[in-house]
């Protein structure tokens, strides 16, 4: 089995979720029945002084940097996303596993499985998929309530390389990708 990543296609993902979802009412594996698209009120709530409709979400890991897991946290009710931490170096090679258990836990690299622009392209991705799946389940073009909360590292000098500041100009403003 690989340690690396694959990136299924946007189209490619859209066209399972669409098939799924008419052959077994179910979208990567969670039936509908589970699906949380409509929070209750008495939940709803703000942080950042943007809304939240639930106040629960996904911590950051290799997960929450593609597209898939992103949309399924968000159908099972997530609305504070933390996506994985992105970071200058993006193309180390890491033994694996990288969690070191011996006595205590500890992450003994600096980690990140997909490239920046990757990241980006995953978390547009899943963006544009969760506003296609509101507009289906709750009839709207708008999407309040739900949080991409973007994490960057590992130390200045990185955050300030420029593959990391065009990833927060993108995460700012994408309107040329999604259009």
């Amino acid at each position: 089995m690989s340690d690396k990543f694959n990136i299924i296609p946007f189209a490619q993902l859209l066209q399972i979720i669409i098939n799924e979802e008419k052959s077994s009412n179910s979208i990567l594996g969670i039936p509908s029945d589970l699906f949380i698209t409509k929070p209750p009120e008495k939940l709803t709530s703000q942080i950042f002084n943007q809304p939240l409709d639930i106040p629960l979400g996904v911590a950051a890991g290799p997960h929450s940097q593609m597209a898939q897991n992103i949309v399924t946290a968000w159908l099972c009710g997530a609305r504070y996303i933390e996506l994985k931490t992105i970071q200058t170096l993006d193309e180390l090679e890491v033994a694996k596993p990288c969690i070191d258990m011996q006595d205590e836990g500890y992450n003994c690299e600096w980690s990140q499985e997909l490239k920046i622009k990757d990241s980006f392209n995953q978390y547009l991705e899943a963006w544009v998929l969760i506003h296609i799946l509101n507009h289906k389940y709750n009839n709207s073009n708008k999407l309040s309530g739900t949080i991409f909360n973007m994490s960057v590292g590992y130390n200045l000098e990185g955050i300030l390389q420029d593959n990391v500041q065009w990833f927060f100009t993108k995460m700012q403003n994408c309107q040329a990708e999604i259009d």
